[in-house]
């Protein structure tokens, strides 16, 4: 008897799963390792007039796009900033916003949009169906003031505006979260208006040409290559200014993190595309477009990127007598969060004490829990054919 489809109410968001979520963020280094290569392509982008234009495919908790705003303060302090996030998520789209008074602060002259579009509509804050446009959800916000508390006060206030326009809704097809209503909030300092005048995007007048735009774990592992390349990767491309970078990142396994899994499902990997394989249906996605872009793979030093558990020095180890419950629970929770094994599999094995010493066995082995990321460039030639 072929078992029932996984409902999709029981599986919705999997990946953004608040517990999960939270505890593998808070455990784990991937937020520092990510936004420290990201912004090394602040190097090679070439922005021009009026602004540097960066794009965040999937803004999380707003670590990643926090460090790299500051990042780009110090090599760019005297240009303005459009920064356009995208973000389905109603808490994600809250914890990011608290991280923002400092950098209207640190640097006066940015333009922070936050939008719950798709992939394909969000870069150009437009949505694609017939007619949606005028039911957008689209609010400016001036702040008023001049320091970090008095910006936190006005985007905290924002908190009714947000309950009330980022819901989601489950898309009864694929399960993944679609919005109810298309929404756009706009939020740059008052004093600064005049200055950001060509800077400010206009409701009903599309525009996407960024310089960089960051795509970190936009897609589910388990998705086929395809779909990535059509529904994520290449619609990003196309939003790319001359000159400017794309740079992608994903989960590649091969880690202990992945022995963990693999000594409770001995068949589980769900790292099943790479990034060769990624490009290449990129490129197959653009089609005759395709010939206004590089592609870059990279060799494995440049591509690969580790980040790490933390731990105490002397809590795995040789020289640890035990590991402590709490730290077995985290690396078992980071392990499972980044294979995205859905919540009724998890509680199967939970019901015995197997992967209690399955972690147990790979943290003592390895004396510590990493995992690696790969990641990947797609850039716009400066020369267009």
């Amino acid at each position: 008897m072929t078992p029932a489809a996984p409902d999709p109410e029981q599986n919705f968001r999997f990946y953004d799963n608040r517990q999960k979520y939270l505890m593998f963020v808070n455990t784990c280094s991937e937020k520092w390792v990510i936004a420290g290569r990201v912004s090394a392509e602040l190097n090679e982008i070439h922005p021009v007039p009026p602004a540097i234009r960066i794009f965040d495919a999937g803004v999380g908790d707003g670590t990643v796009l926090a460090r790299v705003m500051r990042t780009m303060h110090r090599r760019f302090e005297w240009m303005p900033f459009y920064v356009v996030g995208k973000e389905i998520s109603l808490e994600d789209v809250r914890l990011a916003l608290e991280k923002m008074p400092d950098r209207f602060m640190e640097h006066p002259a940015t333009v922070l949009v936050m939008t719950n579009m798709k992939y394909d509509e969000a870069p150009l804050l437009m949505p694609n169906e017939p007619g949606a446009a005028e039911k957008v959800a689209w609010h400016e916000v001036e702040l008023n003031g001049t320091t970090a508390g008095q910006f936190d006060d006005q985007i905290t206030a924002l908190q009714p505006f947000l309950s009330e326009n980022w819901r989601a809704r489950v898309n009864p097809k694929s399960g993944n979260p679609m919005y109810e209503k298309p929404t756009v909030l706009v939020i740059y300092r008052q004093d600064c208006k005049f200055l950001l005048d060509t800077v400010r995007p206009r409701r009903g007048m599309p525009r996407a040409d960024f310089d960089l735009i960051l795509a970190s774990q936009p897609y589910r592992a388990r998705a086929s290559v395809e779909f990535k390349a059509k529904r994520v990767i290449a619609p990003l491309a196309r939003s790319l200014n001359p000159g400017g970078r794309l740079i992608g990142i994903h989960s590649c396994g091969n880690d202990p993190a992945l022995e963990i899994i693999q000594r409770v499902w001995p068949d589980e990997n769900p790292f099943h595309s790479d990034r060769y394989d990624l490009l290449k249906a990129t490129e197959a996605a653009l089609g005759g477009q395709a010939r206004d872009f590089h592609f870059m793979a990279y060799d494995d030093e440049r591509s690969l990127l580790r980040y790490d558990m933390h731990t105490l020095p002397t809590e795995i180890g040789s020289c640890a007598s035990s590991i402590g419950t709490s730290t077995l629970l985290a690396a078992w929770n980071a392990a499972t969060y980044v294979a995205q094994i859905e919540d009724q599999r998890l509680a199967e094995a939970m019901s015995t004490n197997g992967y209690i010493e399955a972690t147990r066995e790979v943290l003592r082995e390895h004396g510590a829990l990493w995992f690696w990321d790969e990641c990947y460039i797609v850039a716009r030639k400066l020369q267009q054919a």
